[in-house]
């Protein structure tokens, strides 16, 4: 069966095979991504109590959900809410297919209660709060920037550099004290196994070595997340235990109105080299809460060119490698979300896990070859160019694709 971007998703019978053309990028052996492997992966918005958490999230939200107030712990328990992935891509391609409907993508959300000094010690909300992070993939830590007597700040005064270290040392500490406890486990499963040469000892073996390096880079100050060395094999052991310090971060500086118009502030320069130091290649976006606000409330439905928002959402898919292919037509155009890495089968199995099953090949169209393209559009002028390949399960698809699946019909239940 076909899922063409002619007609919509509809399904014909499709039963020639087909090679994969020559010039089609085949996959590599690619290393492991540091992360829960999946295609669902979701974001927390974490920081001190009180620096405006809630307030971004019902920006970014377009919702009154959160409970934002001039008191540290308004937020107890995780709001939860799906953002629209902004996509330039998404826009050009439903106008060039003229479809009816456009569906994009959408990445989870959550509220966290604030943090305080000494929540790995079960201080404030603590064990709750770190619990709550252990559950995302990635992590807005939002840093207050900004001066205002009339909002009070839970360590007395504006100091972004100090908020950042009190974080990332709650984050170290719980993420020491779990290797901790997961170590005396491992070491007495790998005892139990009487000391004999098997898949699971070295299972075991493998784990406890993976932790005890971690475990080193945390006691110098260093997150997971920094050593970029790990073997596949040490990756797969990470993963298996979801540590905080293992999590991407995007680091959201909350600055006045004012600041953020001008896209300077006086403690930006201190919070970056905070960030190359100590969680390097993560992104540092200026952005104001307040501003936001006011952007949502004269005009709700649209998303504003001076917003911060859009980079955000697109910089946090970014660091947990999320890209995304395209299905059109003139029914719909559609988004749809993949890890990097992915081949085509299992990103055919995004769309319905029958079509991951039964895959036989996919149509490719590069991004770059519609680019400049206007309406009307025939695909047929692309065909006669070779602009439309065909590809096999080796492909790994590319953010920006444009996929057309076939698959075999799928077997029936007897």
């Amino acid at each position: 069966m076909k899922l063409s971007h002619n007609n919509n998703h509809l399904i014909r019978y499709f039963f020639r095979s087909y090679s994969t053309p020559h010039h089609a990028k085949k996959s590599t052996s690619a290393r492991k991504l540091l992360g829960r492997p999946s295609n669902n992966l979701t974001s927390g918005i974490v920081g001190l109590a009180n620096v405006g958490k809630s307030t971004f999230f019902q920006a970014i939200t377009k919702s009154k959900l959160g409970n934002p107030a001039n008191y540290p712990f308004a937020t107890i328990e995780p709001a939860e809410a799906r953002v629209v992935v902004p996509s330039s891509k998404l826009d050009h391609l439903a106008d060039l297919y003229q479809s009816k409907k456009k569906i994009p993508s959408v990445l989870k959300i959550f509220d966290i209660a604030g943090l305080v000094r000494g929540a790995s010690d079960n201080k404030g909300l603590g064990n709750a709060f770190l619990a709550d992070i252990r559950a995302v993939d990635g992590i807005f830590q939002i840093v207050r920037a900004f001066r205002d007597e009339e909002i009070t700040h839970i360590e007395g005064n504006v100091d972004p550099v100090r908020d950042l270290t009190i974080v990332q040392d709650e984050l170290l500490l719980k993420d020491m004290e779990f290797i901790e406890n997961t170590t005396e486990k491992l070491t007495k499963q790998l005892r139990n196994t009487g000391g004999h040469q098997t898949l699971e000892a070295a299972k075991f073996k493998c784990e406890l070595e993976t932790l005890n390096i971690a475990y080193e880079n945390l006691m110098e100050g260093q997150r997971v997340r920094n050593k970029l060395d790990w073997t596949d094999e040490q990756i797969d052991a990470l993963n298996a235990h979801t540590l905080l310090t293992a999590k991407p971060s995007v680091f959201l500086v909350n600055v006045n109105e004012q600041d953020y118009l001008s896209k300077s502030n006086e403690f930006l320069e201190g919070i970056q080299e905070w960030v190359d130091e100590n969680a390097p290649g993560s992104a540092v976006i200026l952005f104001s809460a307040d501003y936001e606000t006011k952007l949502n409330e004269q005009d709700p439905d649209s998303t504003h060119e001076t917003s911060a928002l859009p980079l955000a959402i697109q910089e946090m898919r970014k660091s947990l490698n999320l890209i995304s292919f395209y299905t059109c037509g003139p029914i719909e155009a559609r988004q749809w979300t993949v890890r990097e890495q992915t081949a085509c089968p299992q990103a055919a199995g995004v769309i319905h896990t029958d079509f991951e099953k039964t895959f036989i090949n996919a149509e490719l169209i590069k991004y770059d070859d519609l680019r400049d393209l206007k309406p009307p559009f025939d695909e047929k002028l692309l065909r006669s160019k070779g602009k439309i390949q065909r590809v096999g399960k080796n492909y790994i698809v590319e953010d920006g694709d444009l996929l057309t699946f076939r698959a075999a019909a799928a077997k029936s239940k007897k």
